[in-house]
């Protein structure tokens, strides 16, 4: 069960109590990178670094060994949308780790010498990704289908701007950003609910209110667009995709199934069937979904010797034929939902896992579904819906491709 508060600052506050010496214990900030200002590329990453270099009462070395001297596992992560800053400890730990989150977060002061380190870390992590197709292909690709909004920008941002940002850029950001309004601490701990809230007033009830209406630019305007790109390496790689539902669609369960059956982790997802068991094409072969809060998108991702790749690419418009002509069966049906929903519950089996997803539903729908509900979503999805979502996001005319190989670049 699912139980909510709210500091007298609005700092919402959702606990799960659960069995078990481990407790997680997360801030989730709703500002990612589309949040950033063209001039401000790559600042909500960046930030996520840089909390961890000292507070107004602990050094930097304070700050990395508060919770690392107890075995707890301290850690953060930037997307889009949102900004997760979180901790799991032995839940006597719990104090310390709370204590430890609300300074980071809200009382970091950015010293000018960390912040000329972390760029140089940063750009590194920047070159890392180009150097792993695999993974770089898929920023690529946010740039293909969303182009100059900000949901096509780099998470990690460029090395050039990242050179010119000051302390005063880090602090305009993040006290644009980091207020109560936007911030909800997740905790799942073996305690009950008047405990966390003790202990979330105790660290995080000097924040100052402030209500500061969020103001994204909302994406609208997309045009398919295929693009080839010259990439050294000894495999190609291809995205192909499309926009899709967003967070707030009653259709997103139907696409979330839909994916599943494409190109889920599962070994026997129709991609992998396809292209890995049947034709022996490729070893990297998955397709995602991630809804954003106007807008989702879609995307088959595939690696293969650049000699095979046409016929990957092939048959994967193939199983998008199929989807978009072939109802599924009842078995069928039923079978993927029995599916989708094993995965779900052992998702659930991790409790880190699931208090991070707690704290983004939270800042997208201001409650949790409880997994019964869930279940019930997914049960009452019908073959009709996933023929109309397919036929919606499939289409070949509304696709987008990006490739990367040693060929001459197109667009």
């Amino acid at each position: 069960m699912y139980q909510y508060h709210e500091l007298k600052n609005g700092i919402r506050l959702v606990h799960r109590q659960q069995r078990g010496d481990v407790a997680h214990l997360g801030v989730i900030v709703h500002a990612g990178s589309r949040d950033e200002k063209p001039d401000q590329q790559g600042l909500a990453h960046f930030i996520e670094h840089l909390i961890f270099k000292g507070t107004q009462k602990r050094s930097n070395y304070q700050v990395l060994s508060r919770l690392e001297n107890v075995g707890a596992d301290l850690n953060a992560f930037t997307t889009k949308e949102d900004t997760s800053i979180y901790a799991s400890v032995q839940s006597r730990y719990y104090q310390r780790a709370a204590d430890l989150l609300s300074d980071i977060v809200f009382h970091s002061i950015f010293p000018d010498k960390e912040i000329e380190k972390e760029k140089a870390v940063v750009m590194d992590e920047i070159s890392s990704y180009k150097d792993n197709p695999a993974e770089w292909i898929h920023d690529e690709f946010d740039e293909v289908v969303f182009k100059d909004h900000p949901l096509g920008k780099n998470i990690l941002g460029t090395k050039e701007k990242l050179k010119r940002y000051t302390r005063k850029d880090i602090l305009t950001f993040r006290d644009a950003n980091y207020i109560p309004s936007r911030v909800v601490i997740t905790s799942v701990a073996n305690f009950p609910l008047s405990k966390a809230i003790t202990v979330a007033e105790k660290f995080f009830s000097d924040v100052p209110v402030d209500f500061s209406p969020m103001k994204r630019q909302p994406f609208s305007g997309y045009s398919p667009t295929t693009v080839t790109r010259k990439y050294s390496r000894h495999q190609a790689h291809v995205v192909i995709g499309n926009t899709a539902c967003d967070a707030h669609d009653q259709q997103r369960y139907a696409m979330a199934l839909l994916n599943n059956i494409l190109g889920g982790p599962a070994m026997n997802s129709r991609l992998n069937i396809a292209l890995r068991e049947r034709n022996g094409i490729a070893y990297n072969l998955e397709s995602n979904y991630q809804p954003f809060s106007d807008t989702g998108l879609f995307s088959i991702y595939c690696g293969t010797d650049e000699n095979l790749m046409p016929r990957a690419i092939e048959l994967i418009h193939k199983e998008l034929y199929k989807f978009r002509n072939v109802s599924l069966t009842t078995i069928g049906l039923h079978t993927a939902q029995r599916q989708l929903k094993g995965q779900l519950a052992i998702s659930l089996e991790s409790h880190q896992n699931e208090m991070l997803a707690m704290g983004k539903n939270m800042l997208v729908y201001g409650k949790i579904d409880p997994v019964e509900e869930i279940y019930r979503k997914i049960d009452s999805i019908s073959s009709v819906n996933l023929l109309e979502m397919a036929n919606e996001v499939f289409d070949p005319s509304r696709l987008s491709t990006l490739i990367f190989n040693n060929q001459k670049p197109t667009i």
